[in-house]
């Protein structure tokens, strides 16, 4: 299989109209246009009766102490977890596109509404979810896609890997809000071929080229 992105390279700088942030000199961040980017794949398994798309961040900071504190930064030594941003299951096998701002044109405070989703897919919490759980104007169920916000004095360059599963099953047995780590759980055994695409961003302007 393979999977790439007019929006961006892989291994490139994911442009800032992808991102639910960007930088802004006088408060560090401001809110991004949030639209997914284009993908498309091609090459696909024989047998392939639905895909699923998962895009996750493995550099997210383990421990919240020093996150976006002034004064402080997040070392690059910290141990790094994942971090879901948007997984999207039930696509037919006759799609092999998404275009850009197709599931998502803009920051939706409380989450946008799912699990429905175009194409008949159905897509899960990301862990925006659990980010903003504690914010009386941002807490709700972030379904669907939330792009790049890392924190703005993290020491390293986060990256996004985008891939997509190619799936002998029609449709997965999740329900209700399904998280990215219970699709990667309901996939273990019906995964044909996958493909990934890699896109970096950073909000710290000592990590910016």
């Amino acid at each position: 299989m393979k999977l790439s992105s007019a929006s961006f390279a892989d291994n490139e700088k994911i442009p800032g109209e992808f991102a639910f942030c960007t930088p802004d000199p006088a408060h560090h961040v401001c809110l991004g246009a949030n639209r997914n980017p284009q993908l498309s794949w091609s090459d696909l398994p024989a047998g392939t009766r639905s895909f699923a798309l998962i895009c996750h961040d493995p550099d997210v900071p383990s421990k919240g102490d020093d996150v976006n504190q002034e004064g402080r930064s997040v070392p690059a030594s910290l141990p790094r977890v994942d971090f879901f941003h948007w997984v999207l299951i039930d696509l037919p096998p006759t799609l092999t596109q998404i275009a850009a701002g197709e599931f998502s044109a803009d920051v939706t405070p409380r989450g946008k509404a799912g699990p429905a989703a175009p194409h008949g897919t159905r897509q899960g919490i990301n862990d925006y979810t659990g980010w903003f759980a504690g914010d009386g104007d941002m807490s709700g169920d972030y379904y669907g896609y939330d792009g790049p916000c890392p924190p703005w004095n993290d020491e390293i360059r986060h990256r996004y890997v985008f891939t997509v599963f190619a799936l002998d099953v029609e449709r997965l047995p999740v329900a209700g809000k399904f998280t990215g780590q219970q699709v990667r759980d309901a996939m273990a055994g019906h995964i044909l071929g996958q493909a990934s695409l890699t896109g970096t961003y950073t909000l710290n302007p000592n990590v910016m080229p």
